[in-house]
This record gives C-alpha cells, structure tokens and sequence, in this order.
C-alpha cells in the first residue's frame, strides 16, 4: 500500500471537517431542541443489535443494506444498525412499554451497505421521530406539519410534499386476488410508471375488468391535490378501504394546507416505496437543487407486534449531512485571541470561558495569528487587569 492509498476512504464514506461539522452540531441541537417542545422523548439507540430483532418486519430492503457480524460473545448474527426506526418501535414495544401515545426523537449515525437511493451515502447521520400507540389520522398530521418545521428550521425555502397511501394499492390488489408472480409484475409496472407496460401486465394477470381498469388508472394518479377528485371517480367501484385512504389523504391536505400555505403539495397513489414496511400514508419532501429526499416517512402500523405488543406507529427521519448543506456554512470569527502568557492572564481566560466565550491562547513559537483561528477580538492589558479589545487595536500576532 503507498502512502497516498493510506488516504483513501471506502466508496460511499465521508468525513466532515470544519466548518460543516459545526454546522450540523448547530442544526442536531436545534432539530433534538425543536422535537422536545412538541414533547418527544430522546433515545439513542445501540449502534449493533441481533439479526433476528433488527431486522423484524422490515422487508428484503433492508436485511441487503445491513452490514452483518457475528457475535464473539454468543455466536448469534448481529447487524450493524441501517435503519433506526425498527430500533425505536423495539424500544417502545419492549423496553419502555409505556400506555397510549409515545413520543420519541433521535439523532444518530448509521452504516449501509449500499448508498441509498432515496438519501445517500452509506454512513448517513439520521434524525427523525416516531409517535407510537395512536392510530388516527391527527398523529400522520402531526408527523407531517414537524417534518416541515424540521425543514424550516434547517433553512429550507421552496419545499415540495409528495404524498401516497400504500393501501389503495394494497386493496386492489387483494381484490384481484392475484397470484404473487401477477402481483409482482403488476408491482414492477407501476415502479417503472410504464403505462403501456402496466395495461399489458394488468391484462395479462387481472380477469376482473372493472378492477383491471383501475389498477390501469393507478398508474396515471399524480399531481395536484385535484387528483384526489379524479381517483374518487376512478375508483367508485372499489373496495371501501380505497374511498376510506382518499379520505385520509384529503384530510391530510387539509391539515398540511392550513399550517403551511407555502408548501407545493403533490400527491402519487402509485407510489410503493416501501411497500413491505409502511401501512398507509407515505410521504417524501424535497427543496430544488436535491435530487432525492431531504425527509421521507409515513405509517408503518403494528411493527412492535414481533416484540409481543402491536402498536399503530408513524413517523419520519432526515438526513443530517444532507440538511446542513441548505444554508452556506460560513465559520463565525467570534474568538478572542490571548497571548502566550502574563499575569493573571489565565484567570481572565477561565472567567471568559465560563460566560461562553470562545477564547484561543496562542501557544510558544506559533506562527498562525487571530484570523487563521477565527478571532476577531483579543486580551490586553489595560488599567492593571486584561480587557478584552477589538483585534485592530494592536498589530500583534501573540
């Protein structure tokens, strides 16, 4: 190995240096400070779990993206943690088994196999809340309006909400009665948003002819919140769940619509990410200039029942790294620089520290001055004692 591979970090792991890394402490604090006034309880979950209870309920995705090891200890398979949702609905069905509505929030870094496709990069630092044991439609509300203040409080301008309900999905296709080899090509046609190729499928798999023409429709439901309308029409002949998820979704509209007026909302009822997971509402947010998902969740109801207590659960996560990338990253010169030494000089520095100062003491020989340390003010000594001036008072490097 040469010396300028000693450099080199594996594909899809990054390192964050000054000034993003303050930046992102900046914003973790005020995410983490923002979901305690909504009343969310901080966890921070392990960063390695068994494999047999992280990766419960969570689908084929998600057992790929984790990174698998074998206990030293036991033997048993433990997975390095891709995902911290299915952590916390443990928590909440097992470890804190608290009555009615949980609010928890959490901030943490997670390891991936594979970037992600939907928010890259395979050591991601991931934020987000989960409200557990209400399953009425305020609690989706609820998850959605704090998505959006996470998004405010990142400084997110122009945002666009895509929303969709897995269950209309889900009940046409158990009306149709498929079989998992139709389903999955009914499935894939949708992914691909090929009507053609989605008519040929439909046609080839579903006898129904009322039920075929709206799978067909499924494909083409997208846009303004006018689609609601449209779908209520398409979808007058199915099954009760299909008209009881467009009332959700349009009391969802309503409730997003009168908190945040501003927000572009856009509604996909052909949208599956995540089919194998959530159980109704799904939604993604995204600002210009980003090419995948800035915060993305939904419904995912019953997870803890693996854990012996099934709960209804929503909830969403971002990613930090990405977040911080909103508003420029400029590094304050908010330091006062003290000189090498003098007395009663470290008194005046510790004093200066305890009322939140930030105060760089220049070391013997150093060639670097104050505005390569982002001061912007210095110590001196005046009057017998060390006061604290602007740094074009002197000419002094130390």
């Amino acid at each position: 190995m040469t010396i300028a591979d000693r450099w080199l970090l594996p594909d899809g792991m990054d390192e964050v240096l000054p000034p993003q890394a303050s930046r992102m402490e900046e914003l973790r604090r005020a995410l983490l400070d923002l979901y305690h006034r909504w009343g969310y309880d901080q966890v921070m979950p392990p960063p390695v779990e068994f494999l047999d209870s992280l990766l419960t309920g969570t689908g084929t995705e998600l057992d790929l993206q984790t990174f698998k090891l074998t206990d030293q200890m036991t033997g048993r398979m433990m997975g390095v943690s891709a995902d911290v949702t299915p952590q916390v609905a443990r928590m909440d069905a097992h470890s804190l088994k608290r009555q009615g509505p949980v609010r928890l929030c959490y901030c943490t870094t997670v390891l991936r196999a594979k970037p992600d496709q939907y928010q890259g990069g395979r050591s991601p630092v991931q934020v987000g809340v989960e409200l557990f044991g209400h399953a009425g439609l305020e609690a989706d509300v609820e998850i959605l309006r704090l998505a959006l203040a996470s998004l405010q409080a990142a400084g997110a301008g122009e945002v666009h909400l895509a929303i969709g309900h897995i269950g209309i999905y889900r009940s046409l296709v158990q009306a149709a009665d498929l079989a998992p080899e139709q389903e999955k090509a009914v499935f894939e046609a949708l992914e691909l948003k090929s009507p053609g190729e989605l008519a040929a499928r439909v046609e080839a798999s579903v006898a129904d002819p009322a039920l075929a023409a709206m799978l067909c429709a499924l494909g083409g439901l997208h846009g303004g919140p006018e689609v609601l309308d449209e779908a209520r029409e398409a979808f007058a002949e199915a099954p009760q769940a299909v008209g009881a998820a467009l009332d959700q979704l349009r009391t969802l509209h309503r409730g997003v619509a009168a908190e945040h007026p501003e927000v572009d909302l856009y509604f996909d009822l052909a949208e599956l990410r995540g089919y194998q997971y959530h159980t109704g509402m799904m939604f993604a947010a995204f600002v210009p200039g980003y090419g995948q998902a800035l915060a993305k969740g939904g419904r995912y109801d019953d997870t803890g029942r693996a854990f012996g207590r099934a709960r209804p659960a929503t909830g969403f996560s971002l990613e930090l790294k990405l977040l911080a990338t909103l508003v420029p990253s400029e590094p304050r010169h908010d330091g006062i620089w003290a000189p090498v030494e003098g007395d009663g000089l470290a008194e005046a520095i510790n004093a200066l520290r305890q009322q939140g100062e930030r105060v760089v003491q220049a070391l013997p020989g150093q060639r670097t001055g104050p505005a390569e340390h982002r001061c912007h003010r210095r110590l001196v000594q005046a009057d017998g004692g060390w006061q604290v001036a602007p740094l074009a008072a002197s000419t002094d490097q130390a």
